[in-house]
């Protein structure tokens, strides 16, 4: 019985990147064997244990074999005379399939340390076209390491757009690619997921709302980008600058695509976008099964976000009206996310990305103030049902009316 460090903790710790989890192989041994140790079984497909004291995964080295379609259409052999190699091999990228003895010595049967030098994200062979939950891991491994460099190897990318083509990727379920999603836009680079998903045509697969935006045109004055897709990805790497939070980027991944709607002889200009995009929202997060949270965000800046670029135009009546549809009263830090999207839509142009964004901070005021209404005080003066609410509003708009005369004071053009 022998036991190695594989994966991601190899690979991680040869970069010079901390390591999150450690997992272990283990060569030579039965699950009885395992079990008589003090490890405890977790694996329901394949024999995988945790450690008695320190929790972490134990795997039997395996080999699989595909059987039918999708990621779990693989039988799996795990017997003692199954090899470091032959279970190093079946990984996905070759900078994933070395393995550490207890000396600290690297195993590397397939070159994995080169491909670190060379930053490539490589195949370890041609197998790699049975699981096609592959895609996304590359793509995402492409989104974590782009800031060191790293880039996908063409017969890699090649692979993946094999797999697209068998049209393997309809076998994913949608919890498994919501999760590699996930966990792509929380990287620094998020943008180059979808990016590397789009070259391989899984794009069009499980995000079609998103995939037709590029080749979409905006007017030039206020985007020198024009393209729609380069604006949305340059929105995102706003968005990653701005917020660590995935229903920030989530929502300026989903902002435009109510430009994907407007009839081509409309172009450039998306009169009604806003509003066009709550169905390819709801579509997209329906397919991923999104989160709630997610989901919401990115429908209240797709509806909402010119609005807020056009602050200083609003009447006050208009803005308590947005300010209640979003509400602002029961979930204030909501809105303050959606704000912050929208700065980053803002400054997701090409020239605009250092601009000033004071339309967000405006309104944010306006709703200081018009919190400020004191309801209980209406209550104590009498008013009952439906004119608590009348004078409510009505005192909330006087309040943002007051700002609005301040702030041109403090702000004269």
């Amino acid at each position: 019985m022998q036991t190695y460090l594989v994966g991601g903790a190899v690979r991680d710790k040869l970069l010079g990147r901390p390591i999150k989890d450690q997992d272990w192989v283990v060569v030579g041994s039965t699950p009885q064997q395992m079990l008589a140790k003090g490890f405890q079984a977790v694996g329901a497909d394949f024999p995988v244990f945790l450690h008695p004291e320190t929790k972490e995964e134990y795997a039997l080295a395996r080999i699989e074999r595909k059987i039918g379609a999708g990621y779990s259409g693989f039988s799996c052999d795990a017997s003692s005379d199954v090899t470091l190699e032959e279970d190093l091999l079946r990984r996905d990228l070759t900078i994933n399939a070395m393995a550490m003895d207890g000396d600290g010595n690297i195993i590397d049967p397939y070159n994995g340390q080169q491909d670190l030098k060379d930053k490539l994200l490589r195949h370890v062979s041609d197998a790699f076209v049975e699981d096609p939950l592959r895609v996304l891991r590359v793509a995402r491994f492409a989104a974590r390491y782009h800031s060191l460099g790293f880039s996908i190897a063409p017969d890699t990318m090649k692979l993946m757009q094999t797999i697209v083509a068998n049209d393997e990727l309809t076998a994913l379920s949608a919890e498994r690619v919501w999760q590699e999603t996930a966990r792509s836009l929380l990287e620094t680079h998020p943008e180059v997921y979808f990016e590397n998903l789009r070259v391989c045509g899984a794009l069009a697969v499980w995000f079609p709302e998103l995939d037709l935006l590029w080749g979409i045109p905006n007017p030039p004055k206020w985007h020198p980008e024009i393209d729609t897709g380069i604006h949305t990805m340059m929105v995102l790497q706003q968005g990653v600058k701005l917020s660590d939070k995935l229903t920030v980027r989530f929502a300026a991944l989903v902002h435009d695509l109510g430009k994907g709607a407007t009839p081509q002889e409309k172009w450039p200009s998306h009169p009604g976008h806003e509003k066009l995009g709550l169905e390819r929202i709801n579509a997209l997060c329906d397919r991923l099964k999104a989160p709630n949270d997610c989901r919401e965000l990115g429908l209240m800046v797709s509806e909402y976000h010119t609005h807020i670029h056009k602050a200083f135009e609003l009447k006050a009546s208009t803005i308590l009206g947005m300010l209640n549809r979003c509400d602002v009263w029961r979930k204030p830090q909501r809105f303050s996310d959606f704000l912050l999207t929208c700065k980053a839509d803002a400054r997701g142009r090409t020239t605009f990305e250092n601009n000033e964004y004071n339309n967000a901070d405006y309104i944010w005021r306006a709703y200081q103030a018009a919190v400020e209404v004191d309801i209980k005080a209406i209550v104590a003066k009498g008013y009952q049902g439906k004119a608590i609410k009348e004078q409510t509003e009505q005192q909330r708009i006087l309040a943002i009316n007051e700002f609005k005369n301040f702030y041109k004071t403090q702000h004269p053009i």
